[in-house]
């Protein structure tokens, strides 16, 4: 981590002021210094609905960043069929329930065949623990490689390959960082100096004795500032992980379930095949859910030694979420909305930047797009931090991205609708005149 660099947790943070409310007073005396909130004067929060969520105050805010309500808050079909199974049954994951199973089976069937099984689990931070650990079994190497600022979640062995979140500049004996997949760390040829990198990092982890277990990435590279395109770049980069013995993991936590207008799954814009792919967040829409698909061989191996059980992972309310998520998806063209919204926001985005010598860049795909801002004599992160709070005032909530927070991070529910489209960009003008 250097000078320049923030963590994820203190992109656009409450760090403490004047704000002296009773809740927020009973928070930090509740959680001391892990009670981390958004923005530097906290939102208090009462009810939610579509792209929308109500402060106690009655103000209205389009989120336009929560990734775990991805069908919608409140959404009444996930509503309804969680109030409805809680109702009849709700026991640990040693049992046979039909409802279980037939999620397994749907959700499976998003998948190249050669993910052959699923695990379930409570988060996405476990979910990655798990496949962490179960590429250590398959390849018996320690090493692992991931983006500069990348984040894949909070448990010991998670947390050691999420420099997005360290407050320190130590680097893990058993990590190495590449650079983000952009012309700027690489040039015009993105694909070809990603999988240089990669190849040079397994290299390095050989010869430190570690070898390479496995590389993990999102497909979008969403905490290193979201790095889509071109479609294709990742597949080289697979290829030399593959040829140095290890394994791919796509944590599609963030980019899955039809986030990018492209399908269900963001690895499949880049025609790889991975190993073991993790899901969370927007996988049951707000109810706790997380889970894993690997290839046969690698679960074999892995329950040779170990008897993995989660005692909450697979529950059937969780499956029943999970089922009413997949219908959302389905039923009301999510993903077919978020390509058709996310082309709105881009072409609307296109002209404010032409307009705003501000905007550096866009990037991104579907419904999860970056707005990287000019370098100016303000601190990148400090520049985000008054855009955001400045959008807040619009009634917009936003978050943050990239090494040092220079990237506003776009990624509002799937639902978003065209009228929204065009709040969030009126908001976008005049923020950026204001900030």
């Amino acid at each position: 981590m250097t000078d320049t660099s923030r963590s994820i947790l203190e992109m656009n943070a409450y760090s403490g002021g004047t704000e002296t409310s009773p809740l927020l007073l009973r928070r930090q005396a509740n959680m001391g210094p892990a009670a981390i909130l958004f923005y530097r004067e906290p939102l208090e929060l009462q009810r939610a609905s579509g792209a929308w969520l109500e402060a106690t105050d009655g103000t209205r805010y389009l989120d336009c960043y929560n990734n775990v309500p991805s069908v919608g808050h409140c959404h009444p079909r996930v509503v309804e069929a969680v109030s409805r199974q809680i109702g009849l049954l709700n026991v640990h994951s040693r049992y046979l329930t039909e409802i279980v199973e037939s999620y397994l089976e749907r959700l499976l069937a998003t998948f190249p065949e050669h993910l052959a099984h699923a695990v379930l689990t409570c988060s996405g931070s476990e979910a990655n623990d798990l496949a962490m650990r179960m590429a250590i079994r398959a390849t018996g190497n320690r090493g692992f490689i991931v983006t500069e600022a990348a984040y894949h979640g909070n448990t010991a062995a998670v947390a050691d390959v999420s420099p997005s979140s360290w407050k320190s500049g130590h680097v893990p004996d058993h990590v190495r960082l590449v650079p983000a997949p952009s012309a700027d760390a690489y040039g015009p040829s993105v694909a070809e100096g990603f999988a240089a990198a990669v190849a040079n990092a397994a290299r390095d982890l050989g010869e430190a004795g570690y070898g390479l277990a496995a590389f993990i990435c999102d497909s979008v590279f969403s905490s290193d500032g979201i790095h889509a395109d071109p479609e294709g770049f990742l597949a080289p980069a697979i290829d030399a992980v593959h040829a140095a013995g290890g394994l791919y993991i796509a944590d599609e936590v963030q980019p899955g379930f039809g986030r990018l207008g492209h399908g269900m799954w963001g690895f499949t814009r880049h025609g790889v095949a991975p190993d073991i792919v993790t899901m969370g967040k927007p996988m049951g829409n707000g109810f706790p859910m997380a889970g894993l698909v690997g290839r046969h061989e690698l679960f074999a191996q892995f329950c040779e030694d170990t008897g993995y059980f989660n005692t909450f992972g697979g529950n059937p309310v969780a499956a029943a979420a999970g089922m009413a998520v997949l219908d959302c998806i389905g039923e009301e063209d999510l993903i077919g909305n978020a390509a058709r919204s996310g082309r709105l926001l881009m072409e609307g985005l296109t002209s404010i930047a032409a307009e705003n010598n501000r905007i550096r860049a866009l990037r991104g795909t579907g419904l999860f797009i970056g707005i990287e801002l000019a370098k100016t004599d303000v601190p990148a992160g400090e520049g985000v931090a008054r855009l955001i709070d400045a959008l807040r005032q619009r009634q917009v909530l936003i978050g943050a991205a990239g090494r040092t927070g220079e990237t506003l991070k776009l990624r509002p529910p799937l639902c978003l609708s065209a009228s929204e489209v065009d709040f969030f960009l009126d908001a976008l003008r005049l923020a950026l005149r204001e900030a």
